[in-house]
């Protein structure tokens, strides 16, 4: 099997070379960026699985990076930051980041979240899962979920390419209508991660996807908030 390739994006020569040092001993091939220009072209050159970025970069920031990054190129993303504030998480998780880790940071924790991220994203995913699903396309109330393009299609033929976590906590969904799903079974299918108290990655998640159905007028309720519980896919499958 290949080895997974990982972009530290960092300016602080210290922590990219700890970030360095970890990842390559757990057995990863390490790239090293301290900004955007340079993160792109090592991007253009190699295959990478997993990009590990801080917000706080010189010329463009980490979160105009990521949103660049989520249009152009289908990676793992994960911030490594000292921005710990709930509006920085919010909003890094709303551009699509599949983590938020704020420093300073426990090693152990880091390289477990990164190989939990990347057993869902670098390796061929099984039958029934988004890259060999049997079904190509799932339709409800007039939208259509794109199996291969990771896209949610509406009614009027507009189409949004899903970052993996909507991705993947739609294709959950269509793959187990009426069924009440918690935040953890969400997060667990989603990220990999345990759910812990006050993460709040799976609730942004259902906003962004609500917005793709609040754009269609007369949509009727496709996921529902199942109050104490969890979430609930009320589309009708055809």
């Amino acid at each position: 099997m290949q080895t997974p390739n990982i972009l530290i994006v960092e300016d602080e020569l210290v922590t990219r070379n700890t970030l360095k040092s970890i990842f390559e001993a757990e057995g990863y091939s390490v790239h090293e960026a301290s900004n955007g220009d340079e993160m792109y072209e090592i991007i253009a050159n190699n295959p990478i699985s997993l990009v590990i970025m801080d917000i706080n970069l010189p010329g463009k920031n980490g979160l105009l990076l990521a949103r660049e990054l989520r249009d152009q190129h289908n990676v793992a993303l994960m911030f490594l930051t000292g921005r710990d504030n709930e509006v920085d998480k919010i909003l890094g998780l709303e551009i699509g980041a599949d983590d938020y880790i704020t420093k300073p940071f426990n090693p152990r924790e880091l390289t477990i979240r990164a190989r939990n991220l990347l057993g869902r994203t670098f390796t061929k995913l099984p039958v029934a899962d988004e890259e060999k699903a049997i079904v190509e396309e799932y339709e409800f109330n007039g939208w259509r979920l794109n199996i291969n393009s990771r896209s949610l299609i509406s009614p009027l033929d507009d189409s949004f390419k899903l970052p993996r976590s909507e991705f993947r906590a739609m294709l959950h969904f269509v793959e187990n209508p009426g069924k009440i799903q918690t935040r953890a079974m969400l997060l667990k299918k989603m990220t990999g991660r345990e759910l812990k108290p006050h993460d709040r990655t799976v609730d942004v998640t259902i906003r962004r996807i609500r917005k793709h159905f609040e754009s269609i007028a007369d949509t009727p309720e496709i996921i529902a908030t199942i109050h104490g519980e969890g979430y609930r896919f009320c589309g009708e499958l055809s």
